[in-house]
């Protein structure tokens, strides 16, 4: 029930935490873009933006998108990041366009576009939202998928760490879904979709503030969701998505981190499984969702009981911590080229 998509690797104070910094920087007047153009066929679905889509689960979501007819608009607080996945997924598509895939003629977008965006900027996600619209036409679907992570108990951190985990994953997606909504309500129509964590709806020992983090984005996501109804406004639409622990950089870094041992107590997902669900959320629209089921289940029961989730904490981060020690024994005695686990549906 730990760290979710969108969790950078390393500190959330250094660099390495996805480019952000805990200084705030300099706000660009317009998003850099870079357009990487494909001759594909089939008409598009509109625009689609995706923020942290450098790599990792965002850059996944950005190739299912793609596939599915939308015009993409990549995002992530590193630019070059963001560049070279546009221009690497608009040659996968454009390889699926002339039947070099698969054999199968892709309906792709005209083109990904790919621009800087730091999420704590709510200008500058409206300005990406603007110029979704000037260059596609509307603005179908808006991903906030960016997300930093520090794990360890919170008076551990460093206030420009726990600042910055609430800037980017929480106001990060309050600032995404307002520049989305402002484009979308006029419209009619539109999709929002926040990805959240398990850890946005039970107990984390070891990722207090992210869960703080990522309790905010689900109840801002239904929140919101409910004021578009009382408003009468049935053509736009906001979905969470909850997934568990995902096998990604930032865990293979963390194999012998006490703090992220909640990351390793459940079946982990790879980004292909949650890109995938949240395709599946996108083709049909609904207002929280999780992953594993069973594991969203489990923590849904354990909020019922918030004072027996508090008094069980000790136990499941023990059974956590082993269960971390196997898999590092595990990766460790096999191939880099071999460290990921087997998929599980």
């Amino acid at each position: 029930m730990g760290a979710g998509p969108g969790a950078s690797p390393g500190c959330a104070a250094r660099r390495g935490s996805r480019g952000y910094a805990v200084t705030r920087p300099r706000r660009p007047r317009r998003p850099r873009r870079e357009a990487a153009v494909i001759a594909v066929g089939g008409r598009s679905r509109g625009g689609a933006v995706v923020t942290g889509a450098g790599q990792g689960l965002g850059r996944q979501i950005a190739v299912r998108l793609a596939r599915a007819g939308f015009e993409v608009h990549l995002t992530d607080v590193d630019a070059d990041l963001a560049a070279r996945a546009a221009q690497e997924i608009a040659a996968e598509i454009a390889r699926q366009a002339a039947g070099d895939v698969g054999g199968s003629q892709a309906a792709g977008p005209a083109r990904v576009l790919a621009a800087a965006l730091d999420v704590r900027d709510q200008d500058a996600c409206r300005r990406v939202a603007a110029s979704a619209v000037e260059e596609s036409g509307t603005l179908a679907l808006w991903v906030n998928n960016a997300g930093v992570l520090a794990t360890g108990p919170a008076w551990e951190h460093t206030d420009g760490e726990r600042r910055l985990m609430l800037e980017v994953n929480a106001l990060g997606t309050m600032h995404g879904t307002v520049a989305a909504l402002e484009q979308m309500r006029p419209a009619g129509r539109g999709h929002v979709v926040n990805v959240a964590s398990l850890a946005a709806l039970a107990p984390v020992p070891g990722e207090a503030v992210y869960a703080a983090s990522k309790h905010a984005v689900l109840g801002l996501s239904l929140s919101m969701l409910a004021d578009l109804r009382v408003a009468g406004e049935k053509g736009v639409r906001i979905s969470c998505v909850c997934p568990d622990g995902m096998w990604t950089p930032m865990l293979q870094e963390r194999l012998d981190d006490p703090g992220a041992a909640m990351s390793f107590s459940g079946v982990l997902l790879r980004p292909e499984q949650v890109a995938d669900l949240v395709m599946r959320v996108v083709e049909r629209p609904r207002a929280v969702v999780t992953a594993p089921r069973w594991r969203g289940l489990e923590a849904r029961v354990l909020d019922l009981a918030p004072g027996l989730a508090v008094r069980l904490a000790p136990l499941v981060v023990r059974v956590a911590r082993r269960q971390q020690s196997a898999t590092a024994r595990r990766l460790r005695r096999v191939s880099p080229a071999a460290r990921a686990p087997a998929a599980r549906p």
